[in-house]
């Protein structure tokens, strides 16, 4: 039976803390490091629904993407606020939670592997590759650009998109010519507009992300750049959970992956239908 020490530092060795952003807060949240892990729940999101399911689960550690205190705090009065509530809910269930988030996005493989992995892309790069001698010719950086096995009209690689990613009420939406060939593909899990340039500059034809704006994008699609794919961000972390949990597996024989959608958006309706 591992200890939570233990897994920590496989964690950490997978997902190093110095690469991540300097304002991203990752690595282990709560928990002793003598604590026995049996079952191990990764999650994309700790929320009140994550957290219940894993003390249903009998777990003893959750693995999460996205950091649950990410600014400082000055209180975690239970009672104020519903992170206070969970952090106690957490350390009276015993439960340790560990975050990777940056660190995550750039490891290779990361969370833009596994995203490009179920759109079946091959030959894959970095979109940004990390800088630095460490990171040199080591496949690290934020997103992936890869090619298709054969190309693909865009309707017909936004509905491969829609049925790879798990299911959300906003689905997947695209901006470009529905015939418009593509052969290279860029993708970036979660909120990737700030790499709409990069997409551009590495030549691909079409890039998917999440949390696309109305003017960055409309600004890019002015200028000729690849075609939009927008996709929900929970959607397009959801596929990096498999990948860590494949490397817990090999330390703990019990790993869950939570497939509850934890996208905030639950209704969905066009406008202008009577």
């Amino acid at each position: 039976m591992r200890t939570l020490s233990e897994i920590t530092a496989a964690l950490d060795d997978l997902y190093p803390r110095r690469w991540a952003e300097d304002w991203d807060r990752v690595g282990l949240v709560c928990g002793r490091s003598g604590n026995s892990v049996r079952k191990i729940l990764c999650v994309v999101d700790v929320v009140p629904a994550t957290v219940i399911e894993a003390i249903e689960a009998d777990c003893d550690l959750i693995v999460a993407h996205h950091p649950l205190l990410l600014r400082g705090v000055s209180s975690l009065d239970p009672a104020a606020d519903y992170k206070g509530d969970l952090v106690h809910t957490l350390i009276e269930s015993g439960m340790g939670l560990y975050v990777a988030h940056t660190n995550a996005d750039v490891a290779e493989p990361g969370v833009s592997d596994a995203l490009a992995d179920r759109l079946g892309l091959v030959d894959l790069r970095p979109l940004r590759p990390l800088e630095g001698p460490e990171h040199a010719g080591t496949g690290r950086g934020i997103g992936r650009i890869g090619r298709l096995p054969e190309p693909l009209a865009l309707a017909d690689l936004v509905e491969r998109a829609a049925k790879a990613l798990p299911p959300t009420v906003g689905g997947v939406r695209a901006a470009g010519d529905p015939d418009r060939l593509v052969s290279t593909v860029a993708v970036c899990g979660g909120a990737g507009d700030s790499y709409l340039a990069d997409a551009t500059a590495a030549g691909a034809g079409a890039y998917l992300t999440a949390d696309l704006r109305h003017h960055p994008a409309s600004e890019h699609l002015a200028r000729s750049g690849p075609a939009l794919i927008d996709a929900a961000h929970w959607a397009t972390e959801r596929p990096w959970l498999d990948t860590v949990a494949r490397h817990l597996s090999r330390l703990v024989d019990d790993v869950l992956v939570s497939d509850l959608d934890t996208d905030p958006w639950t209704l969905h309706q066009k406008s202008g239908v009577n």
